[in-house]
Parts: structure tokens; sequence; C-alpha cells
């Protein structure tokens, strides 16, 4: 689907106009994304394996769920819809922990030129996974990795393992300590 998604500056600052995704997509336009990340009190982070029919990075192992904001829409109502329908989990505002906005800018050989802002929030996962409910184009699989295995992974980042774009080593650091100071 090619939604409308709402134009940004290089500061992130919305300019009050829209386009479709595929033009931001080939124009460069900045825009804004809505990250989730799932962690449980047992100290476990909820990953999601991008769907083999994605163009961008398919079945790379990456954030919870993610997606882009629509014209008009809030992070927060973003966050809400996106978990509804890649996982099939109804989530409240009050569910989500903002904890910040990261800068992602890459280009990548099919012509798309990403320049997103990700605006990121972590939310306790009180189900289990196999509760969850994948969409098929979006998502190919789930899985819980304990903080060790996330810090191994980020260890061996780029070594063809599939996890998580090597570029964007420092934000998930981030996400790591700020997943680690709710669960301590």
């Amino acid at each position: 689907m090619d939604e409308r998604i709402d134009i940004a500056d290089k500061t992130g600052k919305l300019l009050g106009k829209s386009e479709l995704k595929s033009i931001i997509h080939q124009k460069g336009y900045y825009h804004h994304t809505a990250h989730i990340w799932f962690y449980t009190k047992q100290g476990n982070i909820l990953l999601s394996q991008r769907s083999a029919k994605k163009i961008i990075c398919p079945l790379m192992w990456d954030v919870s769920v993610a997606g882009h904001i629509d014209a008009g829409e809030t992070p927060e109502e973003a966050s809400i819809r996106e978990t509804k329908e890649e996982i099939g989990l109804q989530i409240n505002e009050t569910d989500l922990i903002k904890i910040g906005v990261f800068n992602c800018f890459q280009s990548y050989e099919s012509g798309i030129i990403d320049n997103e802002f990700h605006n990121t929030f972590l939310a306790e996962l009180r189900v289990p996974i196999s509760k969850l409910v994948p969409q098929e184009d979006e998502v190919e699989n789930l899985k819980l990795v304990s903080i060790s295995e996330f810090e191994i992974l980020l260890e061996t980042i780029g070594n063809n393992h599939n996890h998580f774009v090597p570029s964007n080593k420092d934000y998930y650091l981030h996400i790591l300590g700020q997943i680690k100071s709710r669960i301590s």
C-alpha cells in the first residue's frame, strides 16, 4: 500500500505537506517512523524478522514493530496501529514509553533513499509470544532473545548473521541500555 506520509525538514520538523511513500523514498524526503521495542520483565527482547517480500532488508531481524507514521497521525497513534497490524497485539498509549527520536538516513541499491526519524518507544510485552500473529507481508517470524543474546548480536553485528543494520549500532546500544534500566 502506498500511503501518504508527512514530509519533514532535515531537523525533523513537519512542513505541513504530505506525499506518497513511494515518492518520499524516491526523492529522499525526510519523514517520521514509529519504532516499538517490546521487552519482558524476565529480560527478553522481542525481535521481528522482516518479510522476504520487503524491498529493504528482507529477512533482517530487527526492531519488534516499526512502520511509517501516516499523514496527520501522531507517533503514538502510529505505534498503536502498527503493533496491531504487524503482530496482532492491541496496546494503548499508556503502554508506550517514549525514549527519543533517532536519525536514520540510508540509501539502498534498490534506489530507495530512506531519510527517517525513528520515534522510538519501549513497551512491556505482557502476553506469550505464541499469542502474537505476524502480518504475512511485513513479518516473517518473531523471537525473544535474552539481554545477553542481544549483546552478543551487537558484538558481532555485520558478521552475516542477518541481525540488525550495522550502521545503526549506536541506536541499538541505546535501546539496550534503556531496556536494561527498565528491568533492573
